[in-house]
C-alpha cells in the first residue's frame, strides 16, 4: 500500500471519491441536509486548494484512486474510502502516515469524526474531547464528535 501526495490532475478522482463515498454512506447515519452539507463542505474549491498546498493525499488501486486524506497543521480532515474498498485496512493507514507527518511539528493530533467514522477512530486511539453539533436548514443537525491523540513527537537532533 502507498499513500502518495496528490497532484492537480487527481483533483477530479479525488472529488468522485469523495462525493461518492459521502452520498453512499452518510444517508444511512444523517439526513439529507447534513449529506447536502458534507458534500459542499467538500467540492472542488476546497480539495483544490488543499492540493495546491501538498495537504493531501491518495492511495491508488487497481491503476485508480480509491482513498484519500488531508491534513492541515495537525487537523486530519477529508478522509474517505470508496465503499468497494472500505474494511480493508486503507483508512488505517492513512491516518498512521498523517500521524507521522504531523508529529514531526505537533504532539497531538486531532480531527472531527462523523457518526460512521467515531468507532475506528476511537481503535486507532482517539478519544472524543466533546461531542459537537453543528444547525443547519429545515432543522437539521450535524452531530460529531471532536477528537484527539497523542503523538510523540519526531525530534531530530544536530551533533
Amino acid at each position: 500500500m502507498k499513500y502518495e501526495l496528490a497532484t492537480i490532475t487527481d483533483l477530479e478522482a479525488i472529488y468522485d471519491v469523495v462525493q461518492h463515498t459521502i452520498t453512499m454512506i452518510y444517508p444511512k447515519y444523517y439526513p439529507r441536509e447534513v449529506v447536502n452539507f458534507f458534500c459542499e463542505l467538500h467540492g472542488r474549491k476546497a480539495i483544490l486548494k488543499d492540493i495546491e498546498n501538498e495537504n493531501v493525499g491518495v492511495i491508488k488501486a487497481d491503476e485508480k484512486i480509491v482513498a484519500t486524506g488531508c491534513f492541515v497543521e495537525n487537523h486530519i480532515t477529508r478522509v474517505y474510502v470508496l465503499p468497494k474498498y472500505q474494511h480493508k485496512g486503507y483508512v488505517t493507514f492513512i491516518i498512521k502516515t498523517i500521524e507521522s507527518q504531523i508529529s514531526g511539528n505537533y504532539d497531538r493530533a486531532n480531527l472531527d469524526a462523523s457518526l460512521p467514522a467515531v468507532t475506528l477512530y476511537e481503535k486507532l486511539g482517539y478519544h472524543t474531547l466533546k461531542h459537537d453539533t453543528y444547525s443547519l436548514e429545515n432543522g437539521a443537525v450535524l452531530v460529531y464528535e471532536v477528537m484527539e491523540k497523542g503523538l510523540r513527537k519526531n525530534i531530530t537532533e544536530s551533533n
